[in-house]
């Protein structure tokens, strides 16, 4: 069974239509790829997937359970992590204790927040930032970490709520190109070892192409083309709506 499954799914603003009857499925382990010119609808398709935003039509199901139009911290309850373009994170707190807070809240002890949060789930933390190549910077301040540094963490963050599904919203966004390939090879040695669904958006086609397993591409609210590297590449449909910048280029 399909970690993600996405039928019909729809928006509109006015009278423009965002998204138009899209569909597609992320299996465990797989790494799904979303692209398409700007004003394609990818965000808005992101975005309907995640609860940020409400689907006017169609359904969105997570291991064959619907999840159509629930809000974003209720869909994370139910085992889907985010990264966004920006990175969140608590910038005055170690870099342990921003991973232990999304552990805490995985495991409903918010509650528990006003109470030194030093010793619970350290281990947990510690295995996940050890994970990501943090483990050395546990105890610094995250607030003077290096920009690479902090896109990792955030993906720390994202995996402490033990989720089938991550969404990545620009994941390597202002990123310098080596750090770009790191961040998401990691990624991907990660979906694989822990049968993690990934659901990403990126602008470096270099990237799309390096470590996705297939690649949507979206254009005028409209799913377009839907395929593996190569295929994507050959794509006469993709070569028309990247003509002028090249098959293999693409805007947010």
């Amino acid at each position: 069974m399909s970690v993600l499954a996405v039928r019909g799914l729809s928006k509109s603003f006015g009278g423009v239509r965002a998204v138009s009857d899209v569909s597609f499925a992320v299996a465990p382990g797989e790494m799904l790829a979303l692209i398409g010119p700007n004003g394609a609808g990818k965000s808005t398709l992101f975005n309907m997937v995640g609860g940020q935003l409400p689907p006017d039509g169609g359904s969105v199901l997570l291991g064959g359970d619907a999840i159509t139009g629930l809000g974003p911290r209720a869909i994370a309850r139910r085992g889907v992590g985010r990264t966004f373009q920006v990175t969140a994170t608590f910038g005055s707190m170690t870099v342990r204790e921003n991973v232990q807070m999304a552990i805490l809240a995985h495991h409903g002890e918010v509650w528990r927040f006003w109470r030194p949060a030093a010793e619970r789930h350290r281990a947990a933390a510690d295995a996940l930032l050890a994970q990501v190549g943090l483990a050395a910077q546990a105890d610094r301040a995250t607030g003077v970490l290096a920009y690479g540094d902090l896109k990792r963490l955030e993906l720390a963050i994202a995996l402490g709520n033990a989720p089938r599904l991550l969404l990545m919203d620009e994941p390597t966004a202002g990123m310098a190109p080596a750090e770009r390939v790191g961040l998401m090879h990691l990624t991907r040695h990660l979906a694989t070892e822990r049968g993690l669904a990934v659901l990403f958006t990126e602008h470096d086609m270099d990237v799309v192409f390096d470590v996705s397993d297939r690649i949507l591409v979206l254009d005028r609210g409209a799913l377009i083309a839907e395929g593996d590297g190569p295929a994507i590449r050959a794509d006469p449909a993709v070569r028309r709506v990247y003509l002028g910048t090249g098959a293999t280029s693409g805007g947010h």
